[in-house]
């Protein structure tokens, strides 16, 4: 796993933790926080999946 892979990871962790608060809270803001993390950690993980790509297509 390289940093991009981790970076998501915990990006999308700390994103489905704030959805959940916010859900059971009634915090909108905070719901939204939460997806707004989650899709940063999809973002990151797509990088991450494309240098490995690259990496296994120059070798």
């Amino acid at each position: 796993m390289d940093k991009q892979h981790a970076k998501g990871a915990m990006d999308k962790a700390k994103g489905a933790v704030k959805d959940a608060a916010g859900k059971m809270t009634g915090d909108a803001k905070l719901q939204a926080e939460g997806k707004a993390d989650k899709a940063k950690g999809e973002g990151r993980m797509a990088v991450g999946d494309a240098k490995d790509a690259v990496k296994k297509a120059t070798r």
